[in-house]
């Protein structure tokens, strides 16, 4: 059930007070972060920390991202309803939950099995049936559904990943991605011009746990970078 009465006041709450001061004004945005209940994607130990202003651990040495970066990154990619959008580390499948709410369709890869098992069971039980969830390595995307109008990719890589360039829909996609070293990076916007030449804006600087692939990091750091 999206929206229940109990967690109602406690995400009005996070909106007005984590994500409006911050400069987030796609009205699209906010209404999903105010409709999508963040409790239901946390283990049963951290519920009551849910709408805290911060990352929280998901189990697997990943996290579920401060909210205000969930929407920073969901308003970056300005979607309006009718674009298939790749998510490339589905993690807890909160953010997904929310670029569901956008998009018409979302593709979420994640390499954990019991990650994307728990993601699944939540998105079927607040009734998502617009994400599709896949195991596999994030880094190399899933061509055959691809281009994509919109993807967003939730931990830290050392560069773009070719393949995740490419299939990026020419001029009109957008690509936001955390970019630098294990412990600091980057969020940046990216854009595949008609030319097929890469158009990259930073935004600020952020800290995510690794991207671990083929095109990212080749295995993750002996301690969580969150």
């Amino acid at each position: 059930m999206l929206d229940p009465e109990p967690t109602r006041a406690a995400r009005r709450d996070m909106v007005a007070g984590q994500l409006v001061p911050r400069g987030i004004r796609d009205p699209r945005v906010l209404h999903a972060m105010a409709l999508i209940p963040r409790e239901r994607f946390l283990p049963e130990a951290l519920v009551a920390e849910a709408y805290r202003d911060g990352p929280l651990p998901v189990g697997c040495g990943q996290t579920i991202s401060q909210p205000y970066m969930v929407a920073v990154m969901a308003e970056e990619l300005q979607l309006t309803g009718e674009e298939t959008v790749l998510e490339v580390g589905a993690g807890s499948g909160y953010g997904a939950a929310v670029l569901s709410c956008l998009a018409r369709r979302v593709i979420a890869v994640e390499r954990i099995p019991e990650l994307l098992d728990q993601a699944i069971g939540r998105w079927n039980a607040l009734g998502l049936d617009n994400i599709t969830g896949m195991l596999g390595d994030g880094t190399l995307g899933v061509p055959e559904h691809a281009p994509f109008d919109g993807i967003s990719v939730t931990a830290a890589a050392p560069g773009v990943p070719r393949s995740l360039f490419q299939q990026l829909r020419e001029e009109t996609g957008r690509m936001t991605i955390p970019v630098g070293e294990r412990f600091m990076q980057h969020l940046c916007l990216v854009r595949r011009r008609a030319d097929g030449s890469m158009a990259m804006e930073t935004r600020f600087g952020c800290v995510f746990v690794p991207l671990v692939g083929r095109e990212g990091w080749a295995e993750p750091p002996a301690t969580p970078a969150r």
